[in-house]
């Protein structure tokens, strides 16, 4: 079904899967970016990017901008189009659970975690998932945000037939943030 001339789908089948084949997608394929409605674009990037880091690549004026790690051409997309001085959607209704940014090892996710720290920003949870270390939070707009880094794949829980078993056990902050201090230091 194609977008009515309003660019909205007005009607979403109830039985996708009945209608098509099922397929894989690639394997290479990857999320490129995220795009968030936000109520105060410069507060939004305060938080993307004084704090965790990522810079601008553009800005559409007081309206938009988007973001990013290295020399890539945004992971992330913010925007007050319809969404300027809004309030967060209320609790218990569907959206975006998390956006998940992943740091390239266990020292770069503890000085991140150490700047949203420092910058005195709650945390909502932190968590060694066995494949990954992981720290949760909010951003200003109350968008969950997940910092984490992969472990080594070699070192991934697994059951006897060889099936993946992530965890969900208590990921000590403070030797993280520590870990990231004495890294630092050498």
């Amino acid at each position: 079904m194609l977008p009515d001339d309003d660019g909205a789908n007005h009607a979403y089948p109830d039985s996708i899967a009945e209608r098509i084949t099922p397929m894989s997608a690639p394997a290479t394929t990857r999320i490129g970016h995220v795009h968030l409605r936000v109520s105060d674009l410069d507060r939004a990037i305060a938080f993307y990017g004084d704090i965790l880091g990522f810079h601008i690549t553009q800005r559409f004026g007081t309206g938009a901008a988007f973001l990013a790690a290295g020399d890539y051409h945004h992971h992330i997309g913010l925007n007050t189009w319809d969404s300027l001085g809004a309030t967060p959607p209320p609790a218990g209704h569907t959206g975006l659970y998390h956006t998940a940014f992943l740091f390239p090892d266990r020292a770069a996710l503890g000085a991140v975690v150490a700047r949203v720290l420092a910058a005195g920003l709650p945390l909502d949870g932190a968590a060694d998932h066995g494949v990954s270390e992981a720290v949760y939070l909010r951003d200003p707009d109350n968008n969950g945000v997940e910092l984490y880094t992969d472990k080594p794949q070699a070192d991934w829980p697994r059951d006897a037939s060889g099936a993946l078993r992530m965890t969900n056990n208590r990921l000590d902050v403070r030797a993280l943030v520590d870990f990231a201090h004495k890294v630092s230091q050498n």
